[in-house]
């Protein structure tokens, strides 16, 4: 094997991750897209808000059933066994994840695309329940959001494959669990709380009282320092000093660490590093942007010029050739 193309959130672009296999050499054979040489690790988030969810889905999970891929998982797919799964008896809610009008926006187009295929969903659902947290594979590391090295040894004590069990999906939404603090580290990254009264009012249609913050910056002081997100802090504080509390919420990632890759982070524009040693591939593709991979060859160095990316058209086109009848 040659080597690995890692691709970042999908978010239900079922068609434009059709064409970027395609693009990297993929072909369809049997139902299944498969490359000669190469294998494919999804970084997660296949599904919501975009047009062509179940393809999305259908296609990942039919490579990775075949061997032609790995995966880890989203806090998209977190969301939706936690949104779909009764909570314990004795609880004061109904479900582990709420159906609050927040929540139930983020899974809306989810659930109408697998409306009519009810079955299906369950099934998709027993899928991303077996699907692993992080990966460690020949010198690279993969996860959604954030390495942690202390969180993903609790992890790997606790369940040495780094996949849930139901007692651990419970647990992931107790905020007070190491469960939870793994869960939300690994798929959701660190956020920093903003000030009281201020909120980021974002590109994607939501408001936010937090920030998103990296984990490679190795003695940061101020909130620019570690912000990263496409919506900018308002006003001035980028230049706000970390307090001592701040900083002991930030993981860190040191450049003589393994190549890791990740999503979650919605980046814009042209795909670039932002360590020698990370590649994020998250760059909005359902806002239309890119759906980027890394082709990575087994150096230990990265190289932005390993990116490989198709624009996503404001409306996927309904090109039959694309899914047909051997995707359903």
């Amino acid at each position: 094997m040659a080597g690995y193309d890692l691709i970042g959130d999908v978010h239900g672009c079922g068609a434009t991750l059709v064409t970027l296999l395609e693009t990297l050499g993929y072909r369809e054979q049997r139902g299944v897209y498969r490359h000669p040489q190469r294998k494919v690790i999804f970084l997660g988030d296949l599904i919501d808000r975009g047009p062509r969810i179940r393809l999305a889905v259908t296609v990942a999970r039919r490579m990775v059933e075949e061997g032609e891929a790995y995966i880890v998982m989203g806090n998209h797919e977190h969301n939706a066994l936690a949104y779909m799964h009764p909570a314990p008896p004795g609880s004061h809610k109904r479900w582990l994840r709420e159906h609050t009008p927040r929540h139930n926006r983020i899974m809306e187009n989810t659930l109408a695309q697998y409306q009519d295929y009810t079955n299906e969903w369950d099934d998709t659902l027993a899928w991303f329940k077996t699907l692993p947290l992080f990966l460690e594979i020949d010198g690279i590391r993969v996860v959604h959001a954030c390495w942690d090295d202390g969180l993903i040894e609790q992890l790997k004590q606790r369940l040495p494959d780094g996949r849930m069990d139901t007692r651990f999906l419970i647990e992931s939404t107790d905020p007070g669990t190491q469960a939870y603090r793994i869960i939300d580290r690994l798929t959701r990254g660190a956020n920093i709380p903003l000030p009281g009264g201020i909120a980021i009012h974002s590109g994607d249609g939501y408001t936010r009282q937090s920030f998103r913050a990296h984990f490679w910056a190795a003695n940061p002081t101020r909130w620019g320092d570690v912000v990263f997100q496409p919506d900018n802090l308002p006003g001035d504080l980028e230049t706000r000093l970390l307090t001592e509390n701040e900083r002991q919420r930030l993981s860190y990632y040191g450049p003589e660490q393994p190549p890791l890759f990740i999503g979650h982070y919605w980046c814009e524009g042209i795909p670039a590093l932002p360590a020698p040693n990370i590649a994020c591939l998250d760059y909005s593709a359902v806002k239309y942007g890119r759906l980027v991979a890394y082709r990575w060859d087994g150096e230990t160095q990265l190289n932005a010029d390993n990116f490989v990316w198709v624009q996503v058209i404001k409306e996927e086109r309904s090109n039959a050739n694309l899914y047909g009848n051997d995707f359903y």
